[in-house]
């Protein structure tokens, strides 16, 4: 896979914490988050025992997902993890046939930051496919693309790639819109929002 680091949020640091165990940051982890999704738990006809493994199970699946498919955070961890448990939580109670969903505003995340993991959920898919995407472009075109992306000039990647600085630029343009293309003719790029 290729790196897309360059759009990645300062929160990554939890991402990579619970990949490598990192005690301290997951202690961290438990201490700022976890208040909010026993609460949202409690309110919903949920038990301390059931936010526990709510919170747990997000964070398994998190994970999961970092070490399977590069997860790239691109918004606060704190929105993140919260709609993760909200969703785990619903799938719960639909099992249970349940009382509906309460939200109380005062420890809601907040509807912007609400709104932000959603989005930040749908940057995810978009990352996913971009870096497919990029990998079946291969090659020459995906390392220009990967290096002009990771912050180098132009001229670094000409360098670097050891061709002119009028090559690069035009290879450049040739190789957005090959990938673009790759992109728009997948499936999924019709339910990415772009």
């Amino acid at each position: 896979m290729y790196n897309l680091r360059w759009m990645r949020h300062p929160d990554q640091k939890y991402i990579e914490a619970i990949i490598s165990n990192n005690e301290v940051l997951v202690e961290e982890i438990y201490r700022k988050f976890s208040g909010k999704i026993k609460w949202m738990v409690l309110k919903n006809n949920g038990t301390e025992a059931e936010a526990g493994d709510i919170f747990q199970e997000a964070l398994l699946s998190i994970c999961y997902k970092a070490k399977t498919q590069d997860l790239v955070l691109s918004c606060p961890f704190d929105a993140f993890i919260y709609t993760i448990c909200k969703n785990l939580w619903l799938k719960v109670l639909s099992k249970k046939k349940s009382h509906p969903f309460i939200v109380d505003e005062e420890m809601e995340v907040g509807e912007d930051s609400m709104q932000l993991a959603e989005e930040c959920l749908i940057q995810q898919q978009r990352l996913k496919l971009l870096n497919e995407k990029l990998q079946e472009l291969g090659g020459d075109c995906a390392k220009l693309l990967q290096l002009n992306w990771s912050g180098k000039s132009m001229e670094e990647v000409a360098q670097e790639m050891f061709i002119t600085y009028g090559y690069a630029r035009k290879r450049k343009v040739g190789c957005m819109e090959k990938l673009i293309g790759l992109i728009k003719r997948d499936p999924q790029f019709n339910t990415l929002k772009w």
